[in-house]
């Protein structure tokens, strides 16, 4: 194993900015550059004119109400082609965008508003205007909104100047004869180390920190980044992902504008599986969730059909997978494989390709782990997933795996201009120009994550083996150290019982005690099919019902059966759930808090590894809790 790994940078790369990735990707010559769906199902084509023309007018507008140069202006939206447009209209202006999701509660949105200082903020519908205007109060330096769909103004005396974002718009349009001339000028006077934007990480413990990735952190990224990516005008991506979250802003919206590609913006996260078959992209970024929703999607629907069915099923995983291990390795499947491959292709991957529209060439996936039998999978249904790493603080890739030479497993080689280090704990360090400029107002955070010679301490563990290729094992903080001193590195082990399809979340715990145990919520859904007389049942009735707690607990330690016997959760305990931004138990990118979690459930847990320390001292095996009030035999 390596203990370190570095690309040159390109020869003829020359930092610039989010301006230059814009007008870069400004070709006249591009008929369609982004596709929106309108409400009779019909998709809108939008060419680089009409883009170019909107954000030259969003950007003249911003200049005529007040805002100084590196202003903040906030943009709080689901994604959409308007987000995108705001975003490139705040850099044309001069601003910092600040980037908001539009999950957040009001308090959260509170929070990132005061402390980033933001001026002016657009805002998708009269919801997001509302949660705004909940806590106006506590923004004395939030001035002006702009609302992109049709509002309601605020009734009574209310300190904001709220307009249309089409008002905007209008705006610049008439301030052309006297700012026109100096658009581009004035934009193109924006430096590479100028401040681009806040962005404030979801953070799984505390309150978010501000990111602050200059231009040419973002530029860095799109370009030498993209050169690992193969794509280009003859491609279509589906924008999904919230662009509040820098994965899909640099991956799915700097670099695809920039290299041509068209983006096609999905509806909403709940209809991607009609918008897929509708816009029948060739590329697309997603986090490993929802990868993994579709493996689970399709092996509930053999399990629907039948004994027979999820027999075939079942027997195609395994040819596929076996012969995508042989082709990874670069060992030809043989004759017989082969013809086994191509009946298993007709009779389980081609609809599932025929479910992503028929056209991917390959995914690109980031944000989490990516766990490898889903790869295996994906890649088994030729639908390759190139998964790449990287964080906020690196704006954000760090690695990415080669089209052509994918370690499945593993999240790549570091891309251009990139040096990967694994320090004496195996904690990641990082360097190149991706790297952040720091947390805003928090010098001692800054100076913690980034050290004198400019590596930035990832919190993650890795190594890097001999082909260079870099493998996660596990978050350094969340690493579990026992009462014996025993290591466990719960990731992996989740993400395997995560795997299972009554369980929608799972957390392992057992820092500084005898023994870990697993926390669980269950799939409701996937209950209600599974479990016999669960399809009549509500939730209640099911987390009430002792039946799903035994499978629960099942489940979990089938999945633990092959660890080592440390790594062994001693026992289960079954939460209700869900888990939910809201409820605060997850980020916006649906990461679990793990200390919230411990701590909101503090009194069951002691109980729970009260009674199970009793049990271990006299030998008994594990049990299933329905909280710690009720207890299942396995």
């Amino acid at each position: 194993m390596k203990t370190r790994v570095s690309t040159p940078i390109l020869p003829d790369y020359e930092l610039g900015t989010v301006v230059d990735l814009f007008l870069d990707g400004l070709d006249p010559k591009r008929a369609v550059v982004a596709r929106t769906r309108n409400p009779d199902g019909t998709w809108t084509p939008h060419s680089s004119g009409d883009v170019g023309e909107r954000v030259r007018a969003l950007a003249l507008g911003l200049r005529t109400v007040g805002l100084e140069r590196h202003d903040r202006v906030a943009i709080l939206s689901h994604t959409r082609l308007e987000w995108a447009q705001a975003d490139f209209g705040v850099v044309m202006a001069g601003l910092v965008s600040v980037p908001v999701y539009p999950v957040l509660p009001a308090d959260q949105i509170r929070h990132v508003l005061s402390d980033s200082g933001a001026r002016g903020i657009v805002l998708a519908d009269q919801e997001q205007l509302e949660k705004v205007l909940e806590v106006l109060g506590d923004l004395p330096q939030l001035e002006k909104a702009w609302v992109i769909e049709p509002f309601e103004p605020p009734g009574g005396t209310v300190d904001l100047e709220v307009e249309s974002f089409g008002d905007l718009a209008a705006r610049g349009q008439a301030a052309e004869p006297e700012l026109g001339d100096s658009y581009e000028a004035y934009a193109r006077a924006t430096r590479p180390e100028d401040l681009a934007t806040l962005i404030y990480t979801s953070g799984t413990t505390g309150l978010p920190k501000g990111v602050m990735l200059s231009h040419g952190n973002f530029h860095s990224n799109a370009v030498l980044g993209g050169t690992v990516v193969p794509v280009g005008p003859g491609d279509t991506a589906l924008a999904l992902l919230p662009l509040a979250h820098v994965f899909e802003r640099l991956v799915g919206n700097y670099a695809m504008w920039r290299l041509g590609v068209t983006l096609a913006y999905a509806e909403s996260p709940m209809t991607v599986a009609r918008d897929l078959g509708e816009v029948q992209p060739t590329v697309m970024a997603a986090v490993p969730r929802v990868f993994e929703k579709v493996l689970e999607r399709a092996e509930a629907a053999a399990r629907e059909g039948g004994g027979a069915k999820a027999g075939i099923f079942e027997w195609a995983r395994r040819v596929g997978e076996l012969k995508a291990e042989r082709e990874l390795a670069g060992s030809p499947p043989g004759p017989i494989l082969s013809f086994q491959a191509r009946i298993a292709d007709r009779l389980v991957f081609s609809k599932l390709r025929a479910r992503t529209g028929g056209n991917i060439r390959f995914f690109l996936s980031g944000g989490a782990p990516l766990p490898p039998a889903v790869a295996r999978f994906f890649f088994a249904a030729g639908l390759p997933i190139l998964e790449g790493y990287g964080l906020t603080e690196t704006s954000p890739a760090l690695t990415f795996n080669p089209v052509d030479a994918v370690r499945i497993g593993t999240v790549g080689r570091p891309i251009p201009g990139t040096e990967i280090r694994i320090a004496e704990d195996g904690e990641i360090l990082a360097r190149g120009p991706q790297i952040m400029q720091g947390y805003y107002n928090l010098p001692d955070a800054t100076a913690e994550a980034i050290d004198a010679e400019g590596w930035f301490h990832t919190g993650d563990v890795g190594e890097i083996d001999d082909e260079e290729y870099l493998r996660i094992t596990d978050r350094k903080k969340d690493l579990i150290i026992t009462a014996y001193g025993k290591n466990i590195a719960p990731q992996p082990i989740e993400n395997d019982v995560k795997r299972h399809p009554l369980v929608a979340e799972a957390v392992m715990i057992g820092d500084r005690r005898k023994f870990p145990i697993m926390i669980v919520v269950p799939d409701y859904d996937a209950a209600r099919s599974l479990l016999e007389g669960g399809a009549e049942m509500t939730d209640d009735d099911l987390f009430s019902h002792a039946p799903l707690h035994v499978a629960m607990s099942r489940a979990v330690l089938e999945r633990c059966a092959d660890l080592a016997k440390y790594e062994r959760p001693r026992d289960v305990l079954v939460l209700p759930g869900p888990f939910t931004i809201e409820g605060g138990e997850l980020t916006p990118t649906l990461k679990v808090k793990r200390r919230v979690v411990v701590t909101r459930f503090a009194d069951r847990i002691d109980e729970l590894y009260e009674e199970a320390e009793l049990e271990a001292d006299a030998g008994a095996m594990p049990e299933a809790r329905e909280g710690s009030e009720a207890r299942f035999d396995p």
